[in-house]
């Protein structure tokens, strides 16, 4: 099987090459038939369904553009009369009227030739130019003597021309019908008894003319004889029969030819006066005879197209009445005057822009009205357009495409045709035919950018838009329409469509809901263009949403843990030096950027010149050293605020002892209490003390076995944490710049096991784990809480040393 596009081609090819052109088809028609009188079925005769002819355009056309009298009936194939058809106006004295038209079928194009014959019919009579014939005979004249006549003349040809003559009834003369040599008859008058002039001075008498048509139809003419004395010479011609030839256009007035007779008699009788004696209805317009002189001259507008040759009869008579005749021929010489004539037959407007080259567009006729080489017809096509003209049959030609359209190149054409002859000096016209390319949906929309970024702020309003897409199509109407959509897609499990929604028509995008930058940061969507043609083409582009945080978190102190949960106290060595790091606050901001940028103040101190805090460290240091005069119990207030706008804070109390062992610490309270004044009761005291003095029993005997292991003692604990996993906040980053959780250092921590009345209890440091730029706080929760373990361990063994 041929594909589609390969079946057209060859089509196409069929089309251009093979075209068909059929035998002609004759038929006859009387003249005067009534408009849409039925001449006969050329659908039938020529083998043709009839009902192809809508679907191939059938038509009829004149060869020449001239008047059309015929036309088909498109639903039975019929050829009907158009237009009443009067034979005389339209061929005059042509033996042969013979109306010449084409049937033209397109797809494949087909012309089939049509003469249509015009029979005449007897409908006009024959007449006389003049309606009274004089002559003047001697008395003297010769029984037998003959005197022509003038003839009758017929519209009609044939059967319905001039058949004969009849001359009413007297005791003079007779009539003698003849015939040229044209076939044409006409009579003579023929003395048959001598003139008396005495007895009848003039006669009077009835000159009849019929024709041979059914009905008969007659004219009439009076001769009026006047008797003289005798005239014995008839004028002669100096030639039986003058040709000349004339050029069409020939301004009115030029002399056409000039007859000339001669007769031998003297005076009155020998003066020749010259007359048409024969000429057509048309004729009679054009050309007019100088009475006395014979010169032919041109009175109307010769016009080869119209009519190519005349013969006129010229009568010369003398003074009496004697006459004679001779035959006008007038050839008419064409000239180039009629410029070829561009006829647009069909036209296939709007074309598709997708149609295979060498698709027929349009179908064209030239025309033109002269003959020989002033016929011949070039045709050309200006400019640089996909388009060419093939010749077909006669003057026809087809235009077809040469390329491949686009409508989003070129919407439409104007094709300026150009048609010459071959005349000397030739003649052009030109016409301009309007092609108008349809859209076919052959362009996907494109969007004006590879890619698209969106920034919107944390903690948005939903409903804001926060940016566009823009895409274009070239295509037209709905095949340019571009409608706009997300790809159905999940970010970490959430639906694309809860967070961002798009307009179809406009391609702005809404955030649908509020964006929180600790949970996601960005995120990438593809949206769709699709056009709303037929199949609809469609492209896609990724938009990329980016989360810009806002100082919505205030900063997490993660150590020392904030008031209301473990209470915690650290021992500073009295011999602890200026620059000495003590401690160090511990906090985070789960913010990024500046707004993660936490700044350290000790805000309130029992003694405010002893310490100082690093202003990103958070490490507690002595600012100068310590004595023996200083408070052993020592509170500091510390305030980390980030530095987002406005900035938030949060703040955390340390307590520190001054003291190198609990021997030294005389009753020791919860200094939480104490400065807020609360009052213990009695049984709380009771309490506090029985315990106390088991745990500080408990803590010197640790002492004492550690301080024989190592130089520097150790305080014993009893299984704190450094860090509690209760204050470690999940999915903390460390931000570069921020100074959370930056170095790496190792603290002897003291700690208490949370209870507000409880003793003291001790552990080493939550050794070097530090939150990196590529951690979280899960794995500081985790690393601490294994350094926790081993400290454990590793005071259990030292127990048991």
């Amino acid at each position: 099987m041929l594909s589609m596009p390969l079946f057209s081609l060859l089509m196409a090819l069929l089309f251009i090459f093979f075209i068909a052109v059929n035998g002609d088809s004759s038929y006859t028609v009387p003249e005067e038939t009534k408009a849409r009188d039925v001449i006969g079925n050329i659908a039938k005769d020529l083998g043709i369904d009839a009902a192809e002819l809508k679907t191939r355009k059938a038509r009829i056309e004149t060869e020449d553009s001239s008047k059309r009298y015929v036309d088909i009936n498109l639903n039975t194939g019929e050829l009907v009369v158009a237009e009443t058809i009067d034979r005389e106006k339209l061929c005059g004295s042509r033996i042969n009227c013979i109306l010449n038209y084409e049937l033209v079928l397109e797809n494949p194009l087909e012309l089939h030739r049509i003469s249509v014959n015009i029979r005449d019919i007897n409908d006009n009579a024959p007449m006389f130019i003049k309606k009274r014939i004089s002559f003047e005979i001697p008395e003297s004249a010769d029984k037998g003597q003959r005197f022509r006549l003038d003839e009758a003349h017929d519209y009609d040809i044939g059967q319905n021309g001039v058949k004969d003559y009849s001359l009413e009834k007297n005791n003079h003369f007779v009539l003698s019908v003849k015939e040229n040599k044209n076939g044409r008859k006409y009579a003579e008058l023929v003395l048959d008894k001598e003139l008396d002039r005495e007895q009848q001075k003039n006669i009077d008498l009835i000159l009849t003319a019929v024709d041979g048509g059914i009905p008969q139809r007659s004219g009439t003419a009076v001769i009026h004889i006047t008797v003289l004395d005798a005239n014995d010479n008839v004028p002669v011609f100096t030639q039986s029969v003058y040709k000349v030839v004339l050029a069409e256009n020939a301004l009115i007035g030029t002399e056409v030819v000039t007859v000339s007779a001669e007769d031998a008699d003297e005076g009155a009788n020998g003066a020749v006066t010259y007359e048409f004696s024969h000429i057509a209805h048309k004729a009679a317009q054009l050309f007019t005879i100088h009475e006395f002189s014979g010169q032919i001259n041109v009175a109307g507008d010769i016009d080869y197209e119209e009519e190519k040759y005349y013969e006129i009869g010229v009568q010369a008579k003398d003074g009496s009445g004697l006459a004679s005749t001779a035959s006008v021929i007038i050839d008419i010489n064409d000239v180039n005057d009629n410029a070829p004539k561009i006829v647009l037959k069909s036209l296939n407007s709007p074309l598709p822009e997708n149609v295979i080259v060498g698709t027929e567009v349009a179908i064209i006729n030239v025309q033109d009205k002269d003959s020989g080489d002033n016929r011949k017809i070039r045709c050309a096509i200006h400019g640089n357009v996909p388009f060419k003209l093939n010749p077909s049959i006669k003057n026809y030609f087809l235009l077809s495409t040469t390329s491949i359209l686009d409508r989003e190149m070129e919407e439409y054409y104007n094709i300026t045709i150009t048609a010459s002859d071959g005349g000397s000096p030739p003649l052009s016209s030109y016409m301009i035919i309007h092609i108008t390319l349809s859209d076919i949906n052959d362009n996907p929309p494109v969007f004006e950018q590879q890619s698209y970024t969106a920034y919107v702020i944390e903690n948005n309003k939903p409903g804001n838009s926060i940016s566009a897409v823009t895409a274009t199509d070239p295509d037209c109407r709905q095949n340019g329409t571009v409608l706009y959509s997300l790809v159905p897609s999940e970010i970490n499990g959430v639906p694309v469509s809860s967070m961002i929604s798009i307009n179809s028509d406009t391609g702005v995008i809404y955030a649908v809901r509020s964006f929180d930058y600790e949970k996601f940061k960005d995120f990438k969507v593809q949206v769709v263009a699709r056009d709303n043609g037929s199949p609809p083409l469609s492209s896609n582009v990724t938009l990329s949403v980016f989360i810009s945080d806002e100082n919505d978190n205030a900063p997490q102190i993660l150590y020392p843990a904030a008031e209301g949960k473990t209470l915690m106290t650290e021992m500073i060595p009295k011999s602890a030096l200026s620059g000495s790091l003590l401690s160090k606050v511990i906090a985070v901001d789960t913010d990024s950027g500046q707004n993660a940028w936490l700044r350290y103040q000790i805000v309130k101190s029992t003694d405010p010149g002893l310490f100082t805090i690093g202003l990103h460290s958070g490490e507690i240091r002595a600012q100068r050293d310590i004595t023996e005069s200083d408070s052993m119990k020592q509170n500091l207030v510390i305030s980390v605020k980030d530095n987002g706008q406005p900035p938030l804070s949060a703040t955390c109390s340390i307590y520190l002892l001054i003291s190198d062992n609990l021997a030294e610490v005389p009753e020791l309270k919860d200094i939480i209490y104490e400065e807020s004044n609360s009052k213990l009761t009695f049984y709380l005291i009771i309490a506090l003390v029985s315990v106390s003095t088991f745990f500080l029993t408990f803590i010197i005997v640790s002492l004492a076995l550690r301080f024989c292991h190592r130089r520097k003692p150790r305080l014993l604990f009893d299984g704190a944490v450094a860090i509690p996993s209760a204050y470690l906040p999940p999915n903390y980053a460390e931000v570069e710049g921020a100074g959370t959780l930056r170095s790496s250092y190792n603290y002897d921590t003291y700690l208490t096991t949370g209870s507000r009345t409880s003793d003291f209890k001790f552990i080493t440091s939550y050794n070097d784990t530090t939150l990196t730029a590529g951690g979280t706080l899960q794995n500081i929760k985790n690393e601490t809480l294994a350094a926790s373990l081993i400290s454990l361990n590793n005071t259990g063994e030292e127990n048991e040393d």
